[in-house]
C-alpha cells in the first residue's frame, strides 16, 4: 500500500495486524468438519434437484433497503454500507435470498420458469459477536420460485429435515411455524395489533415503542419477560388470515402430517424481514442456549414484483453455518474421519532418495486417484521425520533411503497398528497400499 495512504500513518509499524472483531479465520484443524458439513449440503442438494447459484458479495445498497426495509434491525443498524470512488451506494450482502432475486432477474431465470436454486457463503452484518454468531458468517440457502402451492413449502422443509437425519441431529431440532397471510391480512391484522398495543403502551419497551409506528409485527418477536403476559393476550395473526392463506396453511400442515414431520404452532413466529408471507418457519435446538434458531425461512410471493420483475411466487430458508457447526461440536455428533490425517507419509533420507521419493509420491497419486498421500520436505534425520509422520496421523510410513533406492525397495512402518514393518518392491507399493486402505 502507498506510503501516503492515511490508513498506514496510522497504525505503527510495531503494533500487529490482527482480524476484525467478529470476522474469524477458520484454521485448518476446523475445516474437516466444515468440509463435512458443505459435502452433506452438496449431496443433498443434488438429491432433490437445486442447482447452485453463486452471487457476488457486494450489491447496490438500494437492493437490501428495498427488499429486507428500510425500518428493520439489519438497514438500520448492521449493514456495513459505504460509498466506493464512484460515489455508489454498496453493501456488503447481510442475507442471500434479495441477492439470489436480484440475479435470477437480471439473467432470465424467473421468466415462465420454476427455478429450485441453492447457495452458500459468507453474509455480513455488524451486531455485537457472540459464541455462534459473527459479524462475517456463512449461510446455505434455498430458493424455489414459480410455484405457488402448499407442495414447495413442504419440500423445503422436508428437505432441512433430511439433512437433520443426516446430521444426527433431528431429535435435537424442533419445526415451528406460523402464517402472515396476504398483504391485505396482515395490513388489517396490524391495525388491530397497533390499537391493542396503544393501550398497553406503558408496558411496551423503548425498542416496542420505536418498532409500533415502523413494524409492530415485530414486537410480537420481543424476548423481554415484562412483556410476556401482554403478548400473550395479544390478537393472533392466525385468528385473521384471509381464506386462501388458511386453506394453504392447512394443507401445508396436512402434508407435514403425512410425512411423519412433528412440528409446533407459534403464532408469535413473524420473522424479521418484510418480504415475508403466508409460510413461515425456524428450526429451532434449546442445546445452544438463547440463541435457538439454527434454520429460518418462508414465502415471499411479492419480492420479485417488489424489486422490478413481473410476479413470481418464492418459498425458501437459510441456516448459519456457524451455529450448525457449534451445535454439531456441542452434541458431540462430529464423524471421527472428518478429522482423519493422511493415508500415508512418505519419508525419504539422502539427496538422492529425496528426489526418488518426490517422483514415487507422483506415481502412487496416479495409481490410486483416492490416497492421501504426504510427502516429507525439508530434511532431517530418521527419527525426526518419523515423529512428523505419526503426528500426521498417518496410517502409514513409505521409508525411501539409500539401501531402499539401490534396491528397489520401499519400507512400510505401521503407525496406528501393533504390526511388524515390512519391505516391498516398489512396483508392488500401490498394489499394497490399495488393499490396505480398502
Amino acid at each position: 500500500m502507498p506510503a501516503h495512504c492515511p490508513a498506514c500513518q496510522e497504525l505503527p509499524l510495531s503494533k500487529k495486524i490482527q482480524a476484525i472483531r467478529g470476522m474469524n479465520d477458520l484454521l485448518p484443524e476446523q475445516s474437516p468438519l466444515w468440509q463435512y458439513f458443505e459435502h452433506q449440503v452438496e449431496t443433498l442438494m443434488q438429491r432433490y434437484g437445486y442447482r447452485e447459484i453463486r452471487t457476488p458479495i457486494l450489491e447496490q445498497t438500494a437492493l437490501f433497503a428495498r427488499s429486507i426495509g428500510e425500518v428493520t434491525d439489519i438497514v438500520e443498524k448492521e449493514m456495513y454500507t459505504f460509498e466506493d470512488r464512484n460515489g455508489d451506494s454498496l453493501t456488503l450482502r447481510p442475507e442471500g435470498t434479495a441477492a439470489c432475486v436480484r440475479a435470477a432477474m437480471e439473467h432470465g431465470l424467473l421468466h415462465n420458469q420454476t427455478q429450485r436454486l441453492w447457495y452458500q457463503g459468507p453474509m455480513f452484518r455488524h451486531e455485537r459477536p457472540q459464541k455462534g454468531r459473527y459479524r462475517q458468517f456463512h449461510q446455505v440457502g434455498v430458493e424455489a420460485f414459480g410455484m405457488e402451492g402448499p407442495d414447495i413449502d413442504a419440500e423445503v422443509i422436508l428437505l432441512s429435515a433430511r439433512l437433520w437425519k443426516q446430521l444426527g441431529l433431528y431429535e435435537h431440532v424442533t419445526l415451528e411455524l406460523n402464517s402472515l397471510g396476504s398483504l391485505e391480512a396482515r395490513q388489517a391484522y396490524r391495525d388491530k395489533l397497533v390499537a391493542y398495543f396503544e393501550q398497553h403502551r406503558d408496558v411496551l419497551d423503548e425498542d416496542s415503542q420505536r418498532r409500533l409506528s415502523s413494524n409492530p409485527l415485530r414486537i410480537l418477536d420481543s424476548k423481554n419477560p415484562d412483556m410476556a403476559e401482554m403478548l400473550a393476550g395479544a390478537p393472533q395473526l392466525l385468528d385473521h388470515l384471509d381464506t386462501e392463506s388458511r386453506v394453504h396453511f392447512e394443507q401445508l400442515t396436512a402434508r407435514l402430517d403425512a410425512a411423519g414431520i412433528e412440528y409446533r404452532i407459534n403464532p408469535r413466529l413473524v420473522r424479521g424481514l418484510d418480504y415475508y408471507s403466508r409460510t413461515v418457519f425456524e428450526w429451532t435446538t434449546t442445546a445452544l442456549g438463547s440463541q435457538g434458531t439454527v434454520c429460518a425461512g418462508g414465502r415471499y410471493d411479492g419480492l420479485v414484483e417488489q424489486l422490478g420483475g413481473k410476479p413470481a411466487p418464492a418459498v425458501g430458508f437459510a441456516m448459519g453455518i456457524e451455529r450448525l457447526i457449534l451445535l454439531l461440536e456441542t452434541l458431540d455428533l462430529v464423524p471421527a474421519d472428518s478429522q482423519r490425517g493422511p493415508d500415508a507419509y512418505l519419508l525419504a533420507m539422502g539427496e538422492r532418495a529425496e528426489r526418488e521419493a518426490l517422483l514415487l509420491g507422483e506415481t502412487l497419486r496416479d495409481a490410486l486417484p483416492t490416497l492421501s498421500l504426504q510427502l516429507h520436505c525439508g530434511g532431517g534425520g530418521f527419527k525426526s521425520q518419523i515423529k512428523k509422520a505419526d503426528k500426521s496421523g498417518a496410517r502409514v510410513a513409505l521409508i525411501l533411503g539409500e539401501d531402499e533406492v539401490e534396491q528397489g525397495t520401499v519400507g512400510v512402518k505401521f503407525l496406528r497398528e501393533e504390526r511388524e514393518q515390512a519391505s516391498l518392491s516398489r512396483d508392488d507399493v500401490a498394489e499394497a497400499l490399495s488393499a490396505l486402505l480398502n
